[in-house]
């Protein structure tokens, strides 16, 4: 780049979802995983994160590899040293910070967690630092935050890339935060401000360094379909050009949204447990969400086929899921009780009567009390004036 910066995309965040996959995955992702796992290791010659890896059971210890990959990256280290030396004997200030960015993103690539954050720390500090060198620098730092999933480093190195994005980052460094911040809040549970940073990055997403495309997509949509409309689904999500190029690559969402718009429930009973078989479960991100996520849209597909009716029997309603009338009586009871679902069911009778709140009182209510705290209000004012 013109000012010497450099985006780190180092280490591999892939690499730590294959970690993720090992212990959380199918025998088959497992297995699939461990290799991608060694692949990666040899390739990047991280000697630490190896001897991580071994210390949590990942690996078995193989002292030939590890003395491999700790020659390499020796080998590695010292020649970066013998080029900051240079740049700092015949260049500017400029190719010194660059040469330093080089050595801290090589000790994030191979695992030296601390190291490269008292690395790319030192550069940040320097007076001579450009402000497009500052923003790669905390990139860097992001991303040794995902990669382990150190949530503290994590928050506030995004709060420090808005800082200095609201300084002057151009539109590529913006548009590669919002992407970030996007998956960050998947992590957090916090779904309406992923689906709107997803919705807004979607057209422009840059990030493969972050994870694929298809990736970036289910993560996005997985967080549109707990909270966007059935309308917004459909228009923002199900329709966008982006997303229909990818949806092959993860059919087992798309069959879950579309089967969710047409009413399909049996459909959508089936994709729902494919969705966390094969995407919630070796998430990252998601893991920890799952069941939060599959109550959401369980509760979700009851709530639209109960708005189309006043009453109906449990038995259409087991039918139309491909359920038992035991699962969805049980089911519906656990859901009416905590006040997610309106209705009633008449067990002897067999039937789930729906019992709408009635939305036009409670705004009339609300805007009556919401009067009188403005009157109030009023009085105290006048007070105040009169005196």
């Amino acid at each position: 780049m013109a000012d010497g910066a450099i985006f780190a995309k180092k280490p591999e965040l892939a690499l730590a979802q294959h970690k993720f996959a090992v212990f959380n995955g199918t025998p088959q992702q497992r297995t699939e995983a461990l290799q991608k796992l060694s692949d990666g290791i040899k390739q990047d010659k991280m000697a630490d994160f190896y001897a991580q890896l071994v210390s949590e059971g990942v690996f078995e210890n193989d002292a030939a590899l590890a003395k491999e990959l700790e020659a390499g990256s020796t080998a590695q280290l010292a020649e970066l040293d013998k080029n900051y030396a240079e740049a700092k004997e015949e260049h500017g200030d400029l190719e010194q910070n660059e040469s330093s960015i080089h050595r801290a993103v090589f000790l994030a690539q191979i695992g030296a967690e601390d190291r490269a954050h008292a690395a790319y720390e030192e550069v940040l500090q320097r007076p001579t630092t450009t402000l497009n060198q500052k923003l790669d620098v905390v990139f860097g730092k992001l991303r040794l935050g995902l990669f382990a999933y150190k949530p503290q480093i994590i928050q506030k190195e995004i709060e420090r890339a808005h800082e200095l994005v609201n300084k002057g980052g151009d539109w590529d460094r913006r548009n590669r935060l919002k992407a970030i911040e996007c998956i960050w809040h998947c992590s957090q549970r916090q779904f309406k401000e992923a689906s709107d940073l997803f919705v807004e990055c979607l057209s422009t997403f840059a990030s493969p360094e972050l994870m694929s495309m298809a990736e970036f997509v289910c993560h996005g949509a997985l967080a549109c379909a707990v909270v966007m409309t059935r309308a917004d689904i459909k228009k923002k999500v199900l329709d966008a050009p982006e997303v229909v190029e990818v949806m092959g690559a993860i059919p087992a969402v798309e069959r879950m949204l579309r089967s969710l718009y047409e009413c399909s429930y049996a459909s959508f009973f089936a994709a729902l447990a494919d969705v966390e078989t094969q995407h919630l479960r070796v998430s990252r991100y998601l893991f920890a969400h799952r069941r939060y996520f599959t109550r959401e849209m369980r509760i979700r597909a009851y709530a639209q086929l109960l708005e189309s009716y006043l009453s109906l029997t449990l038995k259409s309603m087991a039918e139309s899921f491909g359920v038992s009338q035991e699962f969805i009586d049980s089911e519906l009871s656990r859901f009416v009780a905590a006040g997610r679902l309106h209705c009633v069911i008449d067990k002897v009778g067999g039937i789930v009567v729906t019992n709408r709140p009635d939305t036009k009182n409670a705004q009339y209510q609300r805007t009556v009390k919401q009067g009188d705290l403005l009157l109030n209000r009023i009085q105290k004012l006048a007070g105040i004036v009169s005196m």
